[in-house]
């Protein structure tokens, strides 16, 4: 086991809490590593519009909480999904050495109070005990049924891998139509059609091919014109819908039964969807916040059909292991998350953002909405 440095220092980004465009790297000294903790060089992350949507819910969902700021008051740091290898440590279960796929914060180093598992580790830290087991929860490469050895593979699998999970979640929540198929409700709470917004987002995309694939369902996905070619070229959409044609009687949303999900989190484009489906609307959800600074004109409780309900992902993971069981469960998103990232390489070319100014480069880009569909960006402090 190594010895502890206590003169050693890390950078890190992060996001002020009142302001979430404006990120800056501060850099501190690089905690002490206790008996049982380990501390990991954060080799790469992913940074995506989910990101920013963390952020935005930072203080409803807990977020800032997962790696605390030093000073919290005013600054927050972000999780993001990437990959980290152990280079000091005193816990005699996780050596040196070790390489790790999960979550971690957009900085050089981290270290954690950690427990080992079958396949990994556990973020055991006392400010973590709170946090749903999926977010502490890391696998070790060598352990990881989804780990790709292909040159791209761990940036595809850091940007695309717990967006599918998510997408992968809420296809399956909506087939069994929140778990009342059980009590004979149909699947997708019988609606002929899915409206997707924000249908260029990565998570939407992992949902649609998915939904796609579910007889009876039309996926119709809602755009800007600026990435309706794109969206149109997956070949996971039925009919591609601007923002702008909504309502438009030839070219718009079709008048029939419908369940909604939102990736943008734009309250003034869910409200025109459910202004123009009414009633028809069954059910309404929200994932995501890809228009983070959309002003909202509307609000939920003016809207006709269903009322949105925000999807909490790991409590559908919660029902879901319940009703298949652990390994069931791990079987079919070992199949889903391949399929997905293997058909990321015909569409998504990466972007990596390295070096000092790499990370908050790679914030300001996403934040401002700068970085196209087809582009997948990855961060790091290191060369």
């Amino acid at each position: 086991m190594a010895d502890s440095n206590s003169n050693l220092s890390n950078r890190v980004l992060e996001i002020r809490r009142s302001s979430i465009g404006d990120a800056e790297v501060h850099e501190e000294p690089a905690d002490d590593v206790h008996d049982g903790q380990i501390r990991l060089r954060v080799d790469r992350f992913a940074v995506t519009a989910n990101n920013v949507s963390y952020a935005g819910a930072g203080d409803l969902l807990g977020y800032w909480d997962f790696f605390p700021s030093s000073d919290a008051s005013t600054w927050g740091r972000v999780p993001a999904v990437g990959y980290a290898e152990i280079v000091e440590s005193r816990n005699a279960d996780l050596p040196v050495g070790g390489r790790y796929h999960g979550w971690f914060p957009m900085a050089e180093t981290v270290t954690f109070t950690a427990t080992a598992t079958r396949d990994g580790f556990r973020d055991d830290g006392d400010h973590r005990q709170s946090h749903a087991p999926i977010y502490r929860a890391f696998s070790r490469t060598d352990a990881d049924p989804f780990h790709d050895d292909a040159p791209d593979g761990e940036d595809r699998h850091a940007l695309l891998r717990v967006l599918l999970l998510t997408g992968f979640l809420a296809d399956e929540f909506f087939a069994d139509s929140g778990g009342a198929t059980a009590n004979g409700d149909a699947p997708f709470f019988g609606a002929e059609q899915v409206v997707v917004l924000s249908a260029s987002s990565k998570t939407a995309i992992g949902f649609s091919q998915r939904a796609a694939k579910r007889d009876g369902l039309a996926v119709v996905g809602l755009t800007s014109a600026a990435n309706a070619d794109f969206v149109r070229s997956l070949g996971c959409y039925d009919t591609v819908v601007t923002y702008d044609q909504v309502d438009d009687p030839d070219t718009g949303i079709a008048l029939v039964d419908s369940v909604v999900i939102d990736m943008a989190g734009n309250p003034n484009v869910l409200g025109a969807v459910h202004q123009r489906l009414g009633e028809r609307v069954r059910h309404s959800m929200m994932i995501g916040k890809s228009h983070h600074d959309a002003v909202p004109t509307t609000s939920a409780g003016s809207m006709p059909g269903a009322s949105p309900q925000f999807f909490f992902a790991p409590t559908e993971l919660d029902r879901l292991i319940e009703g298949w069981g652990g390994a069931e469960y791990r079987r079919r998103t070992t199949e889903a998350t391949p399929e997905f990232i293997d058909a990321s390489r015909a569409w998504m070319t990466i972007d990596e953002r390295r070096g000092p100014d790499g990370p908050a480069s790679a914030w300001a880009s996403i934040h401002a909405g700068e970085v196209s569909p087809d582009v997948g960006v990855v961060a790091s402090f290191h060369p």
